[in-house]
């Protein structure tokens, strides 16, 4: 049995659009404007974000508990890569397909409004079940949609969860227990999560700024990344992840970049390669002054400031616990099907800030002399929980 994992097939969706050719289209050329449509609280705040504003498919004939603005946005994904997924299912068996997700919010938007009903009428609608905001829900969908019997579940550790899905689901396929898997992450606005951030003090006014001077907070986004991953050769491979665990902070990152670093040099242990063999890393980029400093000194000190590098959540938002495998998807979109070498431009005001190491930042039509062959990502949540992943080209 090989050990190589494969990224087969990509469905994705965020505020930059749904697709291949958009996304591609988006990361290397984005718009001038970019509209980031605003969100009222119950205090009358209001807070730019990143919603997808593409259609979403009817959920109303699915069982109650599934039915979620999330579980929508999944089978928006889904139903891109769905004539694959059933082939894989009719190969090798229901039971030999398995699901590994990632999410945050899951229905939390549903008990929102569903809670806004019966304060004003003194019941919960009949559109509503409790089980809708239940983390698994995202992996019990996919596995009543499919009829998929193979191992089904769904990991939270905030904005590292849908990376972490992606490792979780490579250990699966390495060890046997699958012979494929459906593997990312959904997750959707909801006014818990804005709010959540603006308490913290880490919402931005107008929009993420990563690595600025100017920086001050995170604007939420919207998205969902789903993979047909196998051990069948494919265009991608997923050639090597890590994980670690800061301990430092229930919320902040260990200043240092310790746990950063040690999750990228698990990353490029495992996927045989060194520094200099990476063309293009996608950065967590989340635009709050704690996470770039920590970044941009744990990406110094690993690769210099010459590797080309960039945050895309300018375009998207912080889609928090759909953004490893959405981020995955750009890394995966930038190594498939782009000849030119054109990289995500880094979308920010231009004014770097001088207490940050220096990082490459890839400006618009920023290109390679070839088209790249490993990229690398990463992902750093609350509580510490650092993932990084390296997809690789397939000669």
């Amino acid at each position: 049995m090989t050990n190589a994992v494969y990224l087969n097939h990509l469905g994705a969706l965020c505020a930059a659009g749904r697709g291949h050719a958009a996304l591609r289209a988006a990361l290397f050329q984005p718009p001038a404007q970019l509209q980031r449509p605003r969100l009222t609280l119950p205090d009358g705040r209001d807070w730019p974000t990143a919603p997808h504003l593409g259609r979403r498919p009817d959920t109303s004939r699915l069982p109650l508990p599934l039915r979620s603005r999330n579980n929508a946005l999944l089978l928006a994904a889904l139903e891109d890569i769905r004539p694959a997924v059933d082939d894989a299912i009719s190969r090798f068996g229901p039971d030999r397909v398995g699901v590994v997700l990632g999410t945050s919010t899951s229905g939390i938007g549903e008990s929102e409004a569903a809670f806004a009903a019966a304060r004003r009428n003194g019941r919960f609608p009949d559109s509503f079940h409790p089980l809708q905001q239940e983390l698994g829900s995202p992996a019990a969908l996919l596995r009543h949609v499919l009829g998929t019997g193979g191992p089904a579940l769904v990991i939270s550790t905030a904005c590292s969860s849908s990376a972490k899905a992606l490792a979780s689901a490579a250990r699966l396929l390495r060890s046997g227990q699958c012979d494929a898997v459906i593997a990312g992450g959904a997750d959707s606005l909801c006014q818990f999560t804005v709010a959540g951030f603006a308490a913290l003090d880490s919402v931005s006014a107008g929009g993420c700024n990563p690595f600025s001077r100017n920086r001050d907070g995170i604007h939420i986004g919207e998205a969902a990344a789903l993979f047909l991953m196998s051990r069948e050769s494919g265009p991608v491979r997923l050639a090597g992840w890590g994980e670690s665990a800061d301990a430092h902070h229930i919320s902040a990152p260990d200043p240092s970049g310790r746990g950063a670093i040690a999750a990228m040099r698990q990353a490029l242990a495992r996927a045989g390669c060194a520094p200099a063999d990476i063309d293009y890393v996608n950065l967590h980029g989340t635009a709050t002054q704690q996470n770039d400093a920590m970044e941009s000194l744990a990406v110094s000190q690993l690769f210099g400031g010459l590797v080309p590098a960039s945050s895309t959540k300018g375009l998207t938002g912080h889609t928090l616990g759909a953004a490893g495998a959405l981020e995955a998807a750009f890394a995966w979109l930038t190594l498939h099907g782009n000849p030119a070498g054109l990289l995500p431009v880094h979308i920010w005001d231009g004014m770097p800030d001088p207490a940050l190491p220096s990082l490459n930042l890839v400006q618009a039509g920023q290109r390679l002399t070839q088209p790249p062959r490993r990229v690398l990502s990463n992902s750093f949540a609350f509580g510490g929980s650092n993932a990084c992943l390296i997809l690789e080209a397939t000669p």
